[in-house]
């Protein structure tokens, strides 16, 4: 059962991989008339979808592993140990090719992979305690403890997911800081209508209107916004859109959307 469980696993992973390789393709492309801030976003599909073949796999898994805790049948415990070693190896690969990409759909995807290794090393470790003892009832509780964990992180990952999707601010990025940090430049009076969220949970965009204190040249007005562009991008800001406004100038959106 627990084999059966990492093997549903897989197969999900199979299956939701080559949608996800091909949703993180399509995210490289620029911005178009369809998409004008290009298709960095497409990865959270690829995101989604693994998600959703892991929650739906788990509870499969769980659906016929509980019922086996009470009424456990014979294990082939020298066959766990021999198929957990190969889960191993292959997975352990996969993982250590992945772990440093930087989207969140490639986050997912060594999720899986860690996950995975995880899974078959707790068969290999059951088969083990079975071969010894005789005990085959820890092969569905490994199913079940398997299967909660795959759960417990898909939870997270999507409630990230959605968080993008949603246009949550993203959590490494303290909006009141970049609101102070902005007002210290010399000129500007006044800081509204921030606004700062995810395209893919890795290239960040900041929208605001700065209020200055005095008229400026346009070079100058250059000059500083560049300057504030260049310090956002050490605030993990890659994309800044910047409006001036001046100090008696009525602005529509000053206490943000209505």
């Amino acid at each position: 059962m627990a084999i059966l469980s990492d093997a549903v696993h897989d197969l999900g992973d199979c299956l939701s991989l080559g949608l996800a390789w091909y949703f993180q393709k399509i995210s490289n492309k620029g911005s178009d008339s369809s998409y004008s801030y290009g298709y960095k976003r497409f990865s959270l599909m690829g995101a989604v979808i693994n998600s959703i073949v892991l929650t739906v796999g788990s509870i499969l898994i769980l659906t016929k592993a509980i019922p086996r805790i009470f009424h456990p049948e014979e294990t082939h415990a020298a066959g766990m140990f021999l198929l957990a070693i190969v889960g191993v190896l292959v997975n352990g690969f996969a993982f250590f090719r992945l772990k440093k990409g930087g989207t969140l759909n490639e986050k997912v995807v060594s999720l899986h992979f860690l996950e995975d290794v995880l899974g078959w090393v707790a068969i290999l470790i059951g088969a083990v305690i079975i071969y010894f003892f005789n005990v085959p009832f820890i092969d569905p509780v490994l199913s079940v403890g398997i299967a909660l964990f795959v759960l417990f992180n898909v939870y997270k990952n999507i409630r990230q997911t959605l968080h993008i999707i949603l246009q949550g601010i993203p959590a490494d990025i303290d909006i009141a800081e970049i609101s102070g940090q902005l007002q210290q430049f010399k000129g500007i009076e006044d800081i509204h209508d921030l606004h700062v969220w995810s395209v893919d949970g890795n290239y960040n965009i900041l929208t605001v209107h700065v209020v200055m204190n005095k008229s400026l040249e346009l070079e100058k007005i250059k000059e500083l916004k560049g300057l504030i562009r260049n310090s956002l991008k050490q605030k993990g800001i890659q994309h800044a859109t910047i409006e001036f406004e001046t100090t008696d100038e009525r602005c529509d959106f000053e206490k943000g959307c209505d």
